[in-house]
């Protein structure tokens, strides 16, 4: 930050041209004597004046009571320098305050032994994220996109609007103007009546949620609900097919090994096998009036409601059947054909009813 060298305020009186007389004379005299009474009564209220250390101005100009402490009520609201530009610092020597002090008639100040005398001038920051959201406020308005899906890249550093400290209210975006196709918007950031200003564009980015993976997995390992977090994302830098949310995800098990840090996708995650291959199953058939089980083997495994076989370990059949549980599975024909079918399929001496 660069530091300024603050100027003094400076009165140029106008020229006035008068005959001297016994009269102006007289008055003259008094005058003087009743600034001299009012003087040594102002240094006597405020007692000895001692320099400041550094202070924050919080208007354009810098009085002997921002300065100097022990000014009397009437001396304290002199303008002696101008303040620096907001959200600025510069610099006064000690001895310029001291001389302008002294110009004033009233005398000496301490400075304990600084030589000078730091002053920043207070400001409002309007910064980023005050201004994004003045930008969706007006494509809101204007074109009624929904604040809540977009981001804005503003171009350039970061920007900052500086404003006076008693400039209150939010940041408006005024003259705004977006491009649909290119997503290209800019604006006017104003607060009060344009009292402070500045333009800034950028681009929209409509974004979503997606699902990112604290961790690696390992195929057929399950996650846990602490493996997983929510984050918005741009929508055009996410895979078409990223899991939304993270309800139902815990206790599902990868299908493919997976990096930690890695967006989710359909597909990463199942739900568990309840069968495994070669398994012992209780094989059901289960219908209106009719609920018989016997055991077999599971050829291959499968998750809940998946279709699998299984062989009937008495006549050595192969049976298509669906997981209900875990070493469960289920095989029911339609109604018309129960009894046909379940002595066909289940072999009727094995069956217990």
């Amino acid at each position: 930050m660069t530091m300024q060298a603050l100027r003094q305020i400076t009165y140029t009186p106008r020229p006035r041209v008068a005959t001297l007389s016994l009269g102006i004379v007289g008055r003259a005299l008094f005058a003087l004597t009743a600034l001299s009474v009012m003087t040594v009564s102002v240094l006597a209220e405020g007692g000895p004046m001692r320099l400041r250390g550094d202070v924050t101005a919080r208007g354009d100009v810098l009085t002997l009571g921002d300065l100097v402490e022990g000014a009397s009520t009437e001396v304290a609201a002199r303008p002696m320098f101008r303040a620096p530009g907001l959200g600025a610092t510069g610099t006064i020597q000690a001895r310029r305050i001291a001389d302008a002090v002294a110009a004033l008639g009233l005398g000496e100040i301490e400075t304990g032994g600084r030589i000078q005398v730091a002053v920043q001038r207070a400001a409002r920051r309007v910064v980023q994220p005050e201004i994004e959201a003045a930008l969706k406020r007006a494509l809101e308005s204007a074109y009624g996109l929904d604040p809540r899906n977009l981001a804005i890249r503003i171009d350039g550093e970061a920007p900052v609007l500086l404003a006076p400290v008693d400039l209150a209210g939010q940041a408006t975006a005024l003259d705004l103007s977006y491009d649909p196709r290119s997503r290209r918007v800019a604006a006017l950031i104003t607060l009060g009546e344009r009292q402070a200003s500045l333009r800034v564009s950028g681009q929209v980015m409509e974004i979503r949620e997606v699902v990112v993976l604290g961790r690696a997995l390992n195929r057929g390992e399950a996650i846990n609900a602490a493996d997983i977090t929510i984050e918005r994302r741009p929508k055009e830098a996410s895979p078409v097919d990223a899991q939304a949310g993270q309800g139902g995800l815990a206790g599902q098990v990868a299908q493919r090994s997976l990096s930690a840090g890695a967006v989710l996708r359909a597909g990463d995650l199942a739900p568990p096998d309840l069968v495994a291959r070669g398994e012992a199953v209780t094989i059901v058939f289960d219908s209106p009036g009719l609920n018989l089980s016997l055991r077999g083997q599971a050829n291959e495994g499968g998750r809940l409601g998946a279709t699998i076989t299984v062989t009937n370990p008495v006549s050595k059949k192969i049976i298509p059947a669906t997981v209900i549980g875990a070493g469960r599975v289920s095989v029911g024909p339609p109604p018309n054909a129960v009894m046909r079918q379940a002595n066909a399929a289940l072999d009727g001496p094995a069956l217990r009813p």
